[in-house]
């Protein structure tokens, strides 16, 4: 890792500091419950509450629950006689840890628009922070990692999305994570290789195992994807054959002979048990407030409490598993048309963003004037991120360079499973799905860029002409995100000036 050491945390922390306080300003504003949060925060306050979730007041059309929410009167959930506690319990459909993190800023700020999502922008900032340092990481430049710590500031949806009480962001963040941890692992791994070699011992399989933290905390981390949504096991597979692959390429590297078998022999018991076993009981501790109430969805409390301990752990787990499978015929089962519905291979060109929040009220100076929040992506990333796949695409087929590799595989896996459920259960999806992509797209704008510039040895003129166009680019994002930001923000605007930045009649 060249550079300075303090520049290499100091420049991505001032980058951090500038995407939080562009998601903190404002952040109870618009002053109401949108869109998804009419579920999420009240889930994540019934998690604080009773451990579970439990049925609120109200419905969708008739939201009793929301303007009590608004009017500081949290009296919102269902009273239930004292036997049995489960009829009040409310069928949901994504495990708890995302509503728990949600809760966790409801206690400590109250249950206000700020309380329910001041937790989302923590993370969503803490991710720029985790970008930045991968990237640099990645590309062994501080100033690439700035920028992409830069670029996913200024994306429109990981923006969006961070101001919000919605699981996605969660889900972004905790892949994130478990990539980042991941990298780390790879360049530990192969010190430990060279090290190895250097001694001059030359064993078949190479060197013993060992204790491998990073990717502890890789298994931690996405199995915390899991806990927020199931889609975070797209991530879990995934990553898991890459770090293998990546262990194999580092003993072939070093002349290791049988790379591949004493990667299965002594490298593939501990990811097992790192990426496969820890990863389940994150996912299952999640579910920690259901085992121990008796009010959760299906609990059957009475039963498991009536014949010992042992009986109560086995007819606890088989009444769990039965919820599991039942959310499973819920999700391939979801088929209702939504206004704000999009198919998957319209999501890069982001042709029907969700219009979190609309509405129409005096105020602005004008006669007619609109309070939105748009859940877009900014457009020169997205597009540029188009062409930056493509770069890879490239490099990779060339070179068989790691970075563009590892790049492809994350986009793919948050892309295409999705294709899957769209053909053949013709399932219900939205743009914001395509959040756990988006930091991905701006490693692969990162890495061309890092081609564009070229390396040290390249003439001065073509550095020059490489970081002026690397410049310009970083600029015209700002402005393009500048542009968008009234319809972002929830900013009440003249209705003419709301038109004008819909791009597409279809985000309308």
């Amino acid at each position: 890792m060249p550079g300075n050491v303090l520049w290499g945390w100091l420049g991505p922390l001032v980058v951090t500091a500038f995407g939080a306080y562009l998601r903190f300003f404002r952040l109870g504003e618009p002053k109401a419950v949108v869109f998804d949060e009419t579920f999420y925060a009240k889930d994540a306050y019934s998690l604080i509450r009773f451990g579970v979730e439990q049925s609120t007041l109200g419905t969708v059309d008739d939201p009793i629950a929301d303007t009590r929410l608004l009017a500081g009167n949290t009296d919102v959930f269902v009273h239930c006689p004292p036997q049995p506690l489960s009829d009040c319990a409310a069928y949901v459909a994504h495990p708890p840890l995302g509503k728990w993190m949600i809760g966790l800023g409801e206690l400590v700020f109250g249950m206000t628009p700020f309380g329910w999502r001041v937790m989302a922008a923590l993370v969503g900032s803490l991710s720029l922070l985790i970008m930045a340092r991968t990237a640099r990481r990645m590309t062994r430049s501080t100033l690439l990692g700035c920028l992409a710590g830069f670029l996913l500031a200024l994306d429109a949806l990981e923006f969006t999305s961070s101001r919000f009480a919605l699981l996605d962001v969660f889900l972004m963040f905790w892949v994130l994570a478990g990539f980042a941890c991941l990298v780390v692992d790879r360049d530990r791994y192969r010190e430990r290789i060279t090290d190895w070699y250097e001694s001059g011992r030359s064993p078949a399989t190479g060197p013993p195992p060992g204790v491998r933290w990073w990717r502890l905390g890789a298994g931690l981390c996405l199995g915390a994807a899991c806990a927020v949504k199931w889609s975070g096991v797209f991530f879990l597979i995934a990553f898991a054959i890459l770090s293998l692959v990546w262990d194999a390429g580092a003993r072939k590297t070093a002349g290791i002979r049988r790379p591949y078998a004493g990667t299965s022999t002594r490298g593939l018991p501990g990811a097992a048990v790192m990426l496969g076993v820890l990863p389940g009981l994150v996912y299952l501790l999640s579910w920690t407030g259901w085992f121990a109430s008796s009010r959760g969805y299906g609990r059957n409390w009475d039963q498991a409490t009536s014949a010992g301990p042992a009986y109560f752990v086995v007819d606890s787990l088989r009444s769990w598993w039965n919820y599991q499978t039942s959310v499973l015929g819920f999700h391939t089962g979801l088929t209702a048309h939504h206004p704000y519905m999009s198919e998957p291979w319209s999501w890069p060109l982001l042709l029907r963003p969700v219009p979190y929040f609309y509405e129409s009220a005096p105020g602005c100076g004008s006669a007619n004037c609109a309070q939105a929040v748009l859940g877009t992506g900014t457009p020169l990333i997205w597009y540029g991120a188009i062409a930056a796949l493509l770069v890879m695409i490239g490099w990779y087929v060339t070179s068989r360079d790691w970075r563009a590799g590892a790049v492809l595989l994350a986009y793919a896996v948050g892309w295409l499973p999705w294709f899957y459920y769209a053909v053949s259960d013709r399932r219900t999806m939205f743009l914001f799905y395509a959040l756990p992509m988006v930091p991905f797209m701006v490693l692969a704008i990162v890495l061309a860029t890092g081609l564009v510039l070229g390396t040290r040895t390249v003439s001065p003129l073509r550095r020059t002409l490489g970081a002026a166009a690397v410049g310009a680019f970083a600029l015209l994002v700002l402005v393009d995100f500048w542009w968008l930001a009234p319809v972002l923000t929830g900013e009440n605007v003249p209705y003419d000036l709301w038109h004008a930045r819909m791009l597409f009649s279809s985000w309308i």
